[in-house]
C-alpha cells in the first residue's frame, strides 16, 4: 500500500492540457504530465483495496468494468510513491506490452472501477501509466529483448494493429519466428491510421515497431491477405496463422435519403486522409479531405465522430456539429441505473467538444438527433441535411425503441458530412477465401479461451472475433491468442 489515509489526504489532480485554442493550430498531442512530485501523491491516493476492482477486466451492463489486460494497478502505485520507478516499469511490463499506447487512448475502465471511486474521486491510474513508460523510455530501460533461441516454427499474423502487435510480440518471446503482414504502407493499424495524432504521436507507434523489428519481428507493409498473397499459400507456408485484421467494414447509411450525394465521408476515410497525408508531407500536398470553410456535420456520438471533430477544427471549418441519437448523460453517475463499479456513463467534454466550446462558445453535440434525409445542390454536392428529434424507450420484449418526436423537425447547412456509426464487421475476403465460420454479427467464429477457428492452423483474435472494441480487449486477445498458438504449437505454453 502507498499510505493507508492517502485516499483521504490528497484530492485527485489531473495535468491540464495544452490550451484548446492554441492546440488546434497544429497536429501534436494536447495532454501535458506531472512532475515526479505529484505523480507521487496521485499514487498515494491508491488504497491497495482487499479486493481491488482496477484489474477485473469484465463485462456489466454492456460495458467493461475494469483493465482487460489485468494491469497489477495497486503494485505499482505504490512502487511510484515510494519512487521505484524502474521497478514500476517492469511490474507494468508483466501485463501490458504497450503502455505508451493505452496510457494515451485507452478510456480507462480501470478507473471507473477504482474502489475510492466509491465514495470520491478514483486515483488518476491512467495519467500514472503513461509517466512510468514515458520515464521507462527517456532512461533506457526499454531495450530490444530477443529470444535467445529459436523453435524452427513460423508463425504469420496477418493485422498489425494492437491485437497483431500483442499476439506477435508474445509469440517471438516464446521463440517462434514471426512474421506480421500489413495491407497499409506502415504498421501499426488503427493505431497509425484511425487515431489522430494529437491523441498518438506516430513516431510512438514507430518506436515500438522499431523494438519489434530489432527483436526479430519481420514486418511486411503494402500487402494485402487474400489479394497480394491468397489466403492458402500463406496458410501453407506457416505452421500457424493469426488473423488479427480488425472490423474495418464501415456501417453504411444506406437507408437515408440522398446518402449517395458528393460531401458524404465515412469517418475513417476523412481521419485516415488526414493522417497519411501529415505523414507523407505535412499536409502541403492537400491530398485529402479537407474541412476547410466548410460546415461540417459528424453522425455518431463515438469516439470515431469526435476525433472527426478535432480534425475538423483543425482544418479550420466553420462550424463543426456531432450527432448522436443517444440522450445526454447525467452529470453524476445514476446509482440506480449505472452503480459501481459498471464504467460511468456520465456527461463530459472530450478534447474535441472542449475545443469547440473554446472557438464557437457550446458543446457541439446535438443529442437525441435523427438524420432523415440529405439534400444536395444542383452540382450533386450535399447542401444541407434534415433531423428530427427523438426519444427512447424499451417495450414489454425489452426492445429499444425510438420514436420521433414531432414538431422538432431541423434543417442544417452542411458542406461535409463524416458518417461515423460504427462497424459492421471484418471484410470477407479472408473469410471468404479460408472458408472461415462466422457468428451472428459477422465475426470470425473463434473459440474465446482457445481462438481456434474451423480452418486448421488458423487462429482469430482482436476485433476480427470479437468486434469493434477497446485497444486493451484487442491487447488481451492477442496475448491470449499467442498462448494458444504457443500450446498448439509445442505442446504446452509458459507464455503469461
Amino acid at each position: 500500500m502507498s499510505t493507508p489515509t492517502g485516499f483521504m489526504e490528497y484530492k485527485r489532480e489531473l495535468p491540464s492540457d495544452r490550451d484548446p485554442l492554441e492546440r488546434i493550430k497544429d497536429w501534436k498531442e494536447f495532454h501535458r504530465m506531472f512532475s515526479e512530485e505529484q505523480l507521487r501523491t496521485q499514487g498515494a491516493r491508491c488504497m491497495d483495496c482487499g479486493t481491488p476492482y482496477c484489474h477485473t477486466g469484465i463485462e456489466l451492463a454492456g460495458s467493461v468494468s475494469g483493465c482487460p489486460i489485468n494491469n497489477l494497478i495497486p503494485e505499482w502505485n505504490s512502487l511510484v510513491y515510494r519512487g521505484l520507478w524502474k521497478e514500476a516499469y517492469e511490474r507494468l511490463s508483466k501485463t501490458n506490452n504497450f503502455p505508451e499506447f493505452t496510457g494515451r487512448v485507452c478510456p480507462a475502465p480501470c478507473e471507473g472501477s477504482c474502489t475510492v471511486g466509491l465514495i470520491g474521486d478514483p486515483v488518476t491510474i491512467k495519467t500514472i501509466e503513461q509517466a512510468i513508460i514515458d520515464k521507462a523510455f527517456e532512461e533506457g530501460w526499454v531495450v530490444p529483448q530477443p529470444p535467445k533461441k529459436r523453435t524452427g516454427k513460423k508463425v504469420a499474423v496477418v493485422g498489425s494493429g494492437p491485437a497483431g502487435l500483442a499476439a506477435a510480440a508474445q509469440l517471438n518471446k516464446a521463440g517462434h519466428t514471426v512474421t506480421v503482414y500489413e495491407r497499409a504502407d506502415r504498421a501499426g493499424g488503427l493505431l497509425t491510421y484511425g487515431i489522430p495524432t494529437m491523441k498518438l504521436e506516430k513516431h510512438i507507434v514507430q518506436r515500438r515497431v522499431d523494438l519489434l523489428a530489432e527483436e526479430g519481428i519481420r514486418f511486411v507493409v503494402n500487402t494485402e491477405i487474400g489479394k497480394d498473397i491468397s489466403a492458402a499459400e500463406l496458410v501453407d507456408q506457416h505452421d500457424a496463422v493469426v488473423l488479427c485484421g480488425g472490423a474495418t467494414k464501415p456501417r453504411p447509411i444506406g437507408n437515408v435519403e440522398g446518402h449517395d450525394l458528393k460531401g458524404i465521408h465515412q469517418a475513417m476515410d476523412y481521419l485516415n486522409s488526414t493522417i497519411k497525408s501529415y505523414l507523407d508531407n505535412g499536409l502541403q500536398e492537400g491530398s485529402y479531405i479537407s474541412g476547410k470553410d466548410k460546415n461540417v456535420i459528424v453522425i455518431g456520438g463515438g469516439d470515431t465522430g469526435t476525433d472527426c471533430v478535432a480534425t475538423a477544427l483543425r482544418h479550420g471549418c466553420s462550424s463543426v456539429t456531432q450527432f448522436g441519437t443517444h440522450a445526454k448523460a447525467p452529470l453524476e453517475r445514476d446509482q440506480m441505473n449505472n452503480p459501481w463499479p459498471e464504467y460511468p456513463n456520465v456527461y463530459t467534454l472530450d478534447y474535441a467538444h472542449e475545443e469547440a466550446k473554446a472557438l464557437y462558445g457550446e458543446d457541439p453535440r446535438a443529442f437525441s438527433v435523427l438524420t432523415k434525409k440529405f439534400v444536395g445542390d444542383e452540382n450533386g454536392n450535399v447542401k444541407e441535411l434534415h433531423t428530427v428529434q427523438i426519444r427512447r424507450y424499451v417495450d414489454e420484449q425489452g426492445r429499444k425503441i425510438y420514436e420521433e418526436i414531432p414538431g422538432t423537425e431541423k434543417v442544417w447547412p452542411a458542406d461535409l458530412v463524416l458518417v461515423a456509426v460504427g462497424f459492421e464487421g471484418p471484410e470477407r475476403t479472408l473469410i471468404d477465401q479460408l472458408g472461415l465460420e462466422t457468428d451472428r454479427r459477422t465475426n470470425v467464429k473463434a473459440r474465446y479461451g482457445k481462438y481456434t477457428t474451423n480452418v486448421d492452423k488458423v487462429f482469430a483474435a482482436g476485433d476480427m472475433r470479437r468486434g469493434q472494441s477497446l485497444i486493451v480487449w484487442a491487447i488481451n486477445e492477442g496475448r491470449e491468442a499467442a498462448r494458444e498458438v504457443d500450446r498448439f504449437l509445442m505442446g504446452s505454453t509458459l507464455l503469461p
